[in-house]
């Protein structure tokens, strides 16, 4: 493993150990925040290993996903991911501060997704 496709996987997976220390604390906002980071880092990580050249410069977990001919679940996950970038880090006075809008169970679910996107991007780097 390329040393920057390294430095890449080992952020995802310390982004998702903090996904889940932060559900474990209740501070489900910044769950949701590390989850998505954790999905993203690791789809990147994945083209840095399989395209052999930087990834794109975006949050867009789709955009990545489909790119490493992701299909199915995987998109679907990263669908209900990649909003969660922005939606984790600004206040709206809409739908209110992210350290309010965020419950355990939906903290839980965003884990879920997260680890469904690293788990695929750690098959494709075998």
């Amino acid at each position: 493993m390329r040393e920057e496709t390294r430095i890449w996987w080992e952020q995802a997976e310390a982004d998702l150990a903090t996904a889940k220390s932060n559900l474990g604390q209740g501070i489900f906002y910044a769950s949701v925040l590390f989850s998505q980071q954790a999905a993203e880092k690791a789809l990147k990580a994945l083209f840095l290993h399989v395209k052999k050249q930087n990834p794109p410069k975006t949050h867009n977990l789709v955009l990545l996903a489909r790119g490493l001919g992701a299909t199915g679940e995987i998109i679907d996950a990263c669908a209900d991911l990649a909003p969660e970038y922005v939606l984790t880090r600004y206040p709206d006075g809409d739908i209110g501060p992210p350290s309010q809008r965020y419950t355990q169970k939906s903290a839980e679910r965003h884990l879920r997704l997260a680890r469904k996107v690293v788990q695929w991007a750690r098959k494709g780097m075998a």
